[in-house]
């Protein structure tokens, strides 16, 4: 998939890698030449990439190659144990989680998981947890507070999962505990946003006392189509829409909603998967121990105060 403004860029790639082939073929001397043109095509991909609208961002973000939690998982952790079930319902498999080691600290990890295909994202339910996920994340959540283990989640998700049988199963309840037992746990939790942070399945995740995004994720009430279908009756100015929802993670930061933005390698996460899993470890290395200096108390308290203070000030 690329974007509109990439086409260029690629086009002039294989243009280029045509001009190298037919150089080694003849052996024409012209090295220097495809060099200055290698530059050219280098400078042209950091101009587009640094002047993405939100737009672009949400197409990246929704990317079928970019990391997805497994991915992150298995780059940044050790010895990951999966768990399943919510001990009520059923197995959600748009939501995984377990035990495994940061470094030689234990932590809990849970995600929403899309597919690398088809066939994966049917399986998956393309990212969407039903209710039974959520509380599965809860069960793990808890797990993890009465054994003392630091919480990180991955986000990335459209949104819960709005169908009738979810709806009978108590899609809104399940989100709506998660965000009240999460504001309590006494154990340090991080959230990342991956990919796209949508809705109530976003926010079943992200009550955390540090929430971070990746460059070009995005992070809103509701996807762009959704949002131009009930302002405007019209989901084809999804385009307006990102730009007026500020989801972008610049935005976000300004408006005080996240702390970090990690950066990406040129083009987005699914071109070098492993530079953002080693740039996610170094800082979780860094933030996790902090947070676990501070005593129970303190982390709720200072939770707390981080989601009252969300939308009373911008940050410059």
């Amino acid at each position: 998939m690329l974007l509109d403004t990439e086409k260029n860029i690629y086009e002039f790639k294989e243009k280029l890698n045509e001009l190298k082939k037919l150089a080694q073929d003849s052996k024409i001397d012209i090295l220097s030449d495809i060099s200055g043109l290698e530059l050219k095509v280098i400078s042209m991909e950091k101009q587009l990439y640094d002047n993405l609208t939100a737009w672009e961002k949400v197409c990246i973000a929704r990317h079928q190659g970019r990391p997805v939690t497994l991915d992150y998982i298995n780059a940044i952790f050790t010895d990951f144990i999966e768990l399943h079930g919510d001990r009520l319902f059923a197995d959600d498999p748009a939501i995984i989680g377990g035990v495994a080691k940061l470094g030689d600290i234990a932590v809990t990890v849970i995600g929403h998981q899309k597919g690398r295909n088809m066939n994966e994202n049917i399986i998956r339910n393309f990212g969407m947890p039903q209710p039974e996920g959520n509380r599965k994340a809860l069960r793990l959540m808890k797990q993890a507070e009465k054994f003392g283990r630091p919480i990180i989640c991955f986000i990335d998700t459209p949104g819960a999962f709005c169908g009738i049988g979810a709806e009978e199963r108590g899609q809104g309840e399940a989100i709506a505990r998660n965000i009240m037992t999460m504001s309590g746990l006494k154990v340090p939790i991080i959230s990342i946003v991956i990919g796209e942070g949508g809705s109530g399945g976003a926010l079943a995740l992200g009550v955390a006392d540090q929430v971070w995004m990746l460059e070009n994720a995005v992070y809103s009430i509701l996807s762009p189509e959704g949002f131009a279908s009930i302002l405007w009756k019209d989901s084809l100015r999804c385009k307006e829409a990102a730009d007026d929802m500020k989801m972008t993670a610049i935005d976000l930061q300004k408006l005080g909603i996240i702390e970090d933005i990690i950066e990406e390698p040129t083009g987005g996460a699914h071109k070098n998967p492993s530079f953002v899993a080693v740039e996610l470890k170094k800082k979780l290395l860094k933030v996790i121990p902090e947070l676990r200096k501070k005593s129970a108390e303190d982390l709720v308290k200072a939770r707390y105060n981080r989601f009252r203070k969300i939308g009373t000030e911008i940050v410059n």
